[in-house]
């Protein structure tokens, strides 16, 4: 039979007194290193961590709020006094894109969650419906087969098209614009170069 390790001091008496910040679990020994010998690094070592975290856990339990609950044993931790020093600088704030200051310019926000949900709720048919696309909400009153005249509009009205296709044509007419003014944007993009 092996004989029972002794047990080893649980207060830690040092001539400097160590500095904690508990937040972080820190334990700073301002003391030095003592070494007996070289062949003893590593239980000197091991002697002078196990000295530190006796202290910590001393200070932790000494000083910290400490509940009982369903979960079990719960040790409030107090906020962090030492500031660590960032690894890397911190980044340079983001240029604006051209987007970005014309939507600041013009006081245009972006979409809320609710804007941004594709079925919207049909009144006439009592079914959710996408906003666009294949039978989307966007085509509404383009297969209606009776339509208000409008007289304006009929003077305008190229000859040879019927009132029957005018909400489809305008909409298609609106998605050409759209793409033609995205490719002259590309294109002016391309000449300006990046910044």
């Amino acid at each position: 039979m092996s004989t029972p390790a002794p047990k080893l001091q649980v207060v830690v008496n040092k001539p400097t007194p160590y500095t904690f910040d508990l937040g972080l679990l820190l334990a700073s020994d301002p003391n030095p290193l003592l070494l007996t010998t070289t062949e003893n690094l590593e239980d000197d070592l091991a002697a002078t961590a196990r000295d530190g975290a006796q202290a910590l856990l001393n200070q932790l339990l000494s000083t910290c709020p400490i509940a009982s609950t369903p979960n079990g044993v719960l040790l409030s931790l107090p906020e962090i006094e030492t500031r660590l020093p960032r690894e890397k600088p911190l980044p340079p704030p983001k240029a604006q894109t051209t987007w970005e200051k014309f939507a600041a310019k013009k006081g245009i926000k972006s979409k809320t969650a609710e804007q941004r949900k594709k079925m919207v709720y049909d009144e006439a048919t009592g079914e959710w419906v996408p906003k666009w696309g294949y039978k989307g909400a966007n085509k509404a009153g383009e297969n209606d087969w009776i339509v208000e005249v409008d007289e304006k509009k009929e003077r305008e009205r190229k000859e040879g098209t019927e009132r029957q296709g005018d909400g489809r044509r305008a909409r298609v007419e609106r998605v050409k614009r759209g793409e033609r003014l995205q490719r002259k944007n590309e294109r002016k993009e391309r000449i300006k170069g990046p910044k």
